[in-house]
């Protein structure tokens, strides 16, 4: 993409609402647009990391077994009445009518609308297990929307509903996801500490939240210093095998948010030199709820002793409009955004220090040229700015890389190359630049 031809519309100033890192620079980078408290217009840059974020989220769910499908954002209130919630789930529902006075409401969540299709076609156990999932918009109705998206009203959330004909079979699907979400926030250049977590207004007694570590983290957490930086299972995982120990190993060690922790436990059980106490962002939630659902709603199967059993259910979010703050929050410096490689909105920029130049203008298309074949997707400023404007704005949107091309340095054959990440700078021949960025990125999407 080249800058010119490119909404992106940059502040130079960091609007005062703003009171986190991923606060002001999404806002100045022109990623996203409040339209009232607590909704926003996702621009251009922020929408492109957004749906690399998405992308990995379905890929790991994929390869976990789960199948895609789209459910409404608009709800019927007789679903939500029928298993109990309608009056118990509180302000943060938006209840609305339609033109008929009919009762409607904009889904917080899906536990409801997914017992019923369930119940509607499934019916011997030889259908299950059963993994459903779907990327979709929710709306909850927060008291005190703040931090930009990181606590908004409407956001876009992957959730996934198992069924299965017992809970000993539910267990096993809970534990797919589990390792599923481990490798899913590994891809994405983040560690995410699994913690036993309360079910909440979700129900069950089998759950847990993923957080990373931010200093501007909304929980504080308490966990064995191993769990961070604990190798994950990896993409080529055997997921139809036995993934308890998996699970095992990482639930083993001392891990709580504020609310499930226990000092004393702490300290029996952590060693001095191992325990963190940190502040950690909620990424990821996966529960275990049994028939809270599929009991009120009537979701039974016949098992193979002839008998109708209700369905044993779980569900599994993953905050992916949120995972765009949570990002920045934890890969950032005071000059801007830093990107992983996997989620970055563009794979290299490319800086041209004298637009109209007829070396360096041939210089940076052809590296704009062999990058985009080579499936780069680099951004070309080709904008007639001054070079501190330039380097200011690739700065703040965090690309990992930055082809930086002028006269002087063509006159040497060269072009500078910056790693964002390290600020490590190094001359090479355009030929060289390229294939060292194109070698970085070899195994970023397995």
């Amino acid at each position: 993409m080249r800058l010119s031809r490119y909404f992106l519309p940059v502040l130079k100033e960091t609007p005062s609402e703003a009171s986190i890192a991923s606060h002001r620079y999404m806002l100045r980078a022109g990623m996203i647009k409040q339209q009232s408290a607590g909704l926003y217009s996702w621009l251009p840059l922020g929408f492109k990391v957004m749906k690399r974020i998405e992308q990995i989220t379905r890929e790991e769910q994929n390869r976990a077994g789960a199948v895609e499908m789209l459910m409404p954002t608009i709800q019927g209130a007789d679903l939500w009445r029928e298993s109990g919630r309608y009056d118990d789930y509180g302000q943060e529902m938006l209840r609305i009518k339609d033109r008929s006075d009919r009762d409607l409401l904009y889904g917080p969540t899906n536990e409801e609308v997914i017992t019923d299709i369930f119940r509607s076609f499934v019916r011997s156990y030889k259908d299950l297990p059963i993994n459903l999932y779907h990327i979709q918009w929710k709306f909850r109705d927060e008291v005190r929307p703040r931090f930009g998206i990181m606590r908004c009203r409407e956001f876009l959330m992957k959730d996934a509903y198992s069924f299965d004909i017992s809970m000993e079979e539910a267990v096993r699907s809970y534990n797919k996801m589990f390792v599923a979400y481990l490798n899913t926030f590994a891809r994405m250049g983040l560690k995410a500490v699994p913690m036993r977590a309360d079910t909440g207004p979700i129900g069950g007694d089998l759950s847990h939240e993923f957080l990373i570590l931010a200093d501007t983290g909304e929980s504080e957490v308490f966990c064995h210093k191993d769990l961070v930086d604990m190798v994950v299972p990896g993409t080529d995982i055997d997921f139809d095998s036995d993934l308890q120990p998996i699970v095992d190993q990482r639930t083993a060690l001392y891990a709580a948010t504020d609310e499930m922790h226990d000092q004393a436990a702490f300290e029996a059980q952590v060693p001095a030199d191992k325990r963190l106490s940190a502040r950690g962002i909620e990424v990821g939630h996966i529960f275990c709820f049994g028939d809270k659902y599929s009991k009120p709603l009537g979701a039974k199967v016949m098992g193979s002793d002839g008998k109708e059993h209700v369905a044993q259910m779980g569900s599994y979010g993953v905050g992916v409009s949120r995972l765009v703050g949570g990002i920045i929050e934890a890969s950032h410096d005071e000059n801007g955004i830093i990107w992983p490689k996997s989620v970055t909105p563009f794979g290299a920029g490319i800086i041209n220090l004298k637009v109209g130049d007829a070396e360096a203008d041939a210089a940076c298309e052809d590296l704009y040229s062999k990058l985009s074949t080579a499936g780069i997707d680099p951004l070309y400023d080709d904008k007639n700015d001054r070079g501190g404007v330039k380097f200011s704005r690739m700065d703040l949107i965090g690309l990992p890389y930055q082809l930086v091309v002028g006269p002087r340095g063509l006159k040497d054959g060269v072009v500078e190359v910056k790693d964002r990440k390290t600020g490590e700078k190094q001359n090479l021949s355009p030929g060289a630049a390229i294939n060292m960025i194109i070698f970085a990125y070899k195994d970023v999407n397995p």
